[in-house]
């Protein structure tokens, strides 16, 4: 388990007057205000907000033991990062899998203990934050818990650094107001995730509109670390490769990709195997993200 880096809340005077958001605003502090820089936060030893994108990967949802074991060992043969998982999914309806709970937490510890890849997962309840905290070394606060205001408060108050995910509805300003709630409590340690909008053209060829647009606003406006969803953002594992590379080009610090095994068929999967990929293409965005950023002469930082 990593630690999150506590930071005293600035003086009233020190933040932006009037603004809904202000610790997590870049003018609210002098050696982010004027540039681009990022706030790296370490995960389980992982520089997120670096010059390298990182790459969390793994399953939608901790099924089993020995699915999510081998999907560990394929994403860090790949090259993965970090390994993400979920042992609480929040679903539509209230009979879909819900998640192995407790049972999926001491999978993933053991998939870490394996692999050595830090644990990205999710908590749903203000009741678990502790139980998750635990395991993970980064806490994963979901599109739908985005403006669950006592669960962000929850969290802030873990110390563990956290993933927080925008709502499919969610403005730019209100996602900010989100951070700034886990800010408050002292935790700066706060990764943003574009994972896709609902527009008109959901359904018809993809499950979300991928917002590349809001990471260069997002750089404008804050400090923290963005990262890019393209397997929420498009639903569709064929998009994904290019989704993601398109995340990187747009100035994400990384990425976060659903896997399923390389002989898995896409009905088994409990939950999003439509939209989870193979290790070996998993493996190819790797190499195409390395390649891009060492042709690139953008700085990401």
């Amino acid at each position: 388990m990593s630690e999150a880096t506590t930071v005293a809340v600035p003086r009233a005077e020190n933040c932006v007057k009037g603004a809904p958001y202000r610790i997590v605003s870049r003018e609210t502090h002098a050696e982010f205000r004027g540039n681009q820089r990022t706030r790296e936060v370490s995960i389980g030893g992982v520089t997120v907000g670096g010059a390298r994108p990182v790459v969390i990967a793994g399953p939608c949802a901790v099924e089993g033991f020995d699915q999510t074991l081998a999907i560990a060992r394929a994403c860090q043969a790949a090259g993965a990062d970090m390994l993400r998982g979920g042992a609480f999914k929040p679903r539509t309806s209230p009979y879909d899998f819900q998640g192995l709970g407790r049972a999926g937490l001491e999978i993933l510890a053991a998939a870490r203990e394996e692999t050595g890849l830090p644990i990205v997962t999710e908590a749903l309840d203000p009741r678990d934050v502790a139980e998750v905290a635990e395991v993970a070394d980064c806490i994963q606060i979901g599109a739908r818990s985005m403006q669950n205001f006592a669960l962000l408060r929850e969290v802030g108050q873990a110390g563990l650094p956290v993933l927080l995910k925008r709502h499919w509805a969610a403005t730019l300003s209100e996602w900010l107001c989100a951070a700034e709630y886990i800010a408050v409590e002292g935790n700066l340690d706060i990764v943003l995730c574009e994972r896709g909008i609902r527009s008109f053209t959901a359904g018809s060829y993809n499950r979300s509109t991928l917002d590349l647009n809001v990471i260069d606003a997002l750089r404008r406006e804050t400090f923290l670390p963005v990262f890019v969803d393209p397997s929420h953002g498009t639903g569709d594992d064929r998009i994904v490769p290019g989704a993601s590379l398109a995340g990187i080009a747009s100035g994400a610090h990384g990425l976060i990709i659903e896997v399923i095994a390389e002989a898995t068929d896409k009905e088994t999967p409990l939950c999003d195997g439509e939209q989870s990929i193979r290790p070996a293409v998993l493996r190819k965005i790797i190499e195409d993200v390395q390649s891009w950023v060492r042709t690139s002469s953008r700085g990401r930082r």
